[in-house]
């Protein structure tokens, strides 16, 4: 008997292949799958939309911020000197004279912050109505992402405002190598700081490293001086450094009843007085943030809202 002809297990190119009238939308379901894969693109706004930026490490990112957490200047009470020299200083920068990088260093709970984003928000009012005067930026960089400093000054090196980088609570922990990154954009590197740009800084240590980290330096390494340099020098990088220190008990019922008048908080200044004295007792600390507390928790018991 004839042998019958051999069964193709492939198929043939043809049944594989779409038609014509087929490959189009096939080709649009793709597209579309691969769209849906794809991340949006940044839409990064212009620096003009705002006074103040948040820097996003991740994304290399500014986003907007159109109203600021802050309080008047008039309200930080107890930091006279400290606020006369870093509104000086600002003054200065924004006026495209030559300025210092701050370091805001002590107490915690003292207004260094609130006294950043405050003396940011007193410069452009002075200088609001003068002509030719671009406001001045204040960007917020977390610590966490220093090492991205670089990139962000490449952002706005050649932008045409004057800015001012801030980063709160900085320090660096004994592991942490962040602070060489630091070191070289404030001060070294080929580019160097750009000139339209100020580093401000709030920490509750001097030399932004612990003590205990410095001390093993000391005990550690073969030439513990040198070692101990190599950290200390990171603060130096800071031309203006404001010390904020715990404030007496008259400064501290200065601040609040300095909140108290704002704000038109009535009540008897005998009991206010006492009042505030044992809140602060109870928290162990004096300080302008324990008096904001006290104002909040009156506010709320005179059922008063606070238009900070």
């Amino acid at each position: 008997m004839p042998s019958s002809p051999p069964v193709s297990l492939t198929p043939k190119g043809d049944q594989l292949a779409p038609k014509g009238d087929q490959l189009a939308p096939l080709l649009d379901r793709i597209a579309s799958a691969l769209e849906r894969l794809t991340p949006p693109p940044i839409v990064e706004a212009g620096f003009e939309t705002a006074d103040a930026f948040v820097w996003h490490a991740a994304d290399s990112s500014l986003a907007p911020v159109p109203n600021v957490n802050r309080v008047d200047m008039a309200l930080l009470r107890g930091i006279d000197r400290v606020r006369d020299q870093l509104v000086q200083n600002t003054e200065r920068f924004a006026r495209g004279l030559p300025a210092n990088n701050a370091l805001l260093w002590g107490a915690r709970g003292m207004g260094k912050s609130s006294l950043v984003k405050a003396v940011h928000a007193e410069i452009n009012r002075r200088h609001a109505a003068a002509p030719n005067f671009r406001p001045l930026k204040l960007i917020e960089i977390h610590r966490e992402d220093i090492e991205s400093l670089p990139v962000l000054m490449g952002k706005v090196r050649k932008a045409p405002y004057s800015f001012l980088v801030f980063c709160d609570d900085l320090s660096f922990d004994a592991e942490d190598t962040k602070y060489k990154s630091l070191k070289a954009v404030l001060e070294g590197g080929i580019e160097g700081r750009p000139e339209n740009v100020v580093f401000y800084a709030t920490s509750n240590r001097r030399h932004l490293l612990p003590r205990d980290m410095m001390d093993n330096e000391r005990s550690t390494a073969i030439n513990p001086g040198e070692a101990v340099e190599e950290k200390v020098s990171l603060s130096d990088r800071f031309g203006l450094w404001l010390g904020f220190h715990r404030c007496s008990q008259d400064e501290y019922l200065e601040m609040v009843f300095g909140y108290a008048d704002h704000f038109g908080l009535q009540l008897d200044r005998a009991i206010m007085q006492a009042e505030s004295l044992e809140w602060a007792t109870t928290r162990g600390s004096r300080s302008g943030r324990t008096a904001w507390q006290f104002i909040q928790d009156l506010a709320g018991r005179l059922e008063q809202r606070l238009e900070v």
